[in-house]
């Protein structure tokens, strides 16, 4: 697969953004899926729980498992971008499309998200919003027979158009979209806003064939749950053609 990376710094970034230019249409041969994942960063997440999305990302992507499901076969690589997002006019770029193709590119992609600082973002949440963003970023990565756009938050939509409607565009044809909804009670309480909150991520926002919604009861479980949720996107991952596992892993920082 022909790919160019370089380095960028986006406006109040201070990492360097990894940009993998997309294959030409049609080349599903190059990737095996495109994994769009999306972080609610609006006026109900404090810094403390962006900090635990942001590094519990970094922690579930080298978690072993998952670094070795993304590390088998890695001639046909999975490709990852990593997007924040609140209102509708706020969604930040953290990861362009970057190929995972050794433990060395995944252990700089869970670097970069440890060390990516919070900009101000607005209070309000727009879950579709977010699913158009995540297409218009899937629609110009390389052509991956399996496209998805991984999205976590913890609020209903209140702003912007509907995650409903939203679905039924055609930008969202052939994509899947998950869900990782997020409580907020304490450790010791189930949150039972958290029921109702993912219930309606199942009924509004989920999209395509195998579409699920997984949960963490709080932001101190999101990279567990991430794992999981990483887990079960991944194994669905077309394999055809592909040489046996990769047993190399991605070292923890």
């Amino acid at each position: 697969m022909q790919k160019i990376l370089r380095g960028a710094r986006g406006a109040g970034a201070s990492l360097a953004t990894c940009v993998l230019l997309a294959a030409p249409a049609g080349a599903q041969d190059s990737c095996r899926q495109a994994l769009a994942l999306g972080l609610d960063v609006s006026g109900s997440v404090d810094l403390d729980e962006y900090r635990l999305q942001l590094d519990g990302l970094a922690a579930a992507l080298t978690d072993p498992e998952v670094a070795s499901a993304l590390l088998t076969g890695t001639h046909r690589p999975v490709v990852l971008a990593v997007y924040e997002w609140s209102d509708e006019s706020f969604q930040r770029l953290l990861i362009d499309w970057i190929a995972i193709t050794s433990p060395e590119v995944l252990a700089g992609v869970a670097g970069r998200l440890r060390e990516t600082p919070r900009q101000p973002a607005p209070q309000t949440t727009a879950i579709g919003a977010a699913m158009l963003y995540g297409a218009q970023l899937i629609a110009r990565a390389p052509a991956c027979p399996k496209r998805t756009i991984d999205l976590s938050g913890d609020g209903k939509s209140n702003s912007g158009p509907r995650p409903q409607d939203v679905r039924a565009t055609p930008a969202l044809a052939g994509i899947v979209v998950n869900g990782l909804t997020i409580g907020s009670a304490p450790a010791d309480h189930a949150d039972p806003s958290l029921a109702e909150l993912s219930a309606y991520y199942k009924a509004q926002v989920i999209h395509g064939a195998g579409a699920f919604v997984m949960t963490a009861e709080t932001f101190d479980g999101f990279a567990e749950a991430m794992a999981r949720k990483l887990l079960k996107e991944l194994e669905g991952a077309p394999m055809t053609g592909i040489p046996g596992p990769d047993t190399r892993l991605a070292a923890k920082p």
